[in-house]
């Protein structure tokens, strides 16, 4: 995932469209505001285990995870 892609909206992950809405009403409406946060950031906001799961397929799709990690690809 490029910075480009960080920028972009929670859509292009694929998010449940409920996990998104919460996400929204805690002001986080990118893919480097969710990058930045700990799955305990996202607890306190209100989101399941499961849904910070998904959360987590989501973004290791992209190469990416929770707390700012980044995978290259060899």
């Amino acid at each position: 995932m490029t910075n480009n892609a960080l920028t972009s909206s929670l859509k292009t992950l694929e998010i449940d469209t409920t996990i998104i809405n919460k996400l929204n009403q805690n002001n986080i409406f990118a893919v480097k505001d969710l990058w930045k946060m700990k799955r305990k950031n996202l607890k306190e906001i209100g989101l399941t285990d499961t849904e910070i799961k998904h959360i987590t397929i989501k973004l290791q799709l992209h190469s990416i995870d929770l707390n700012q990690k980044i995978y290259h690809k060899n």
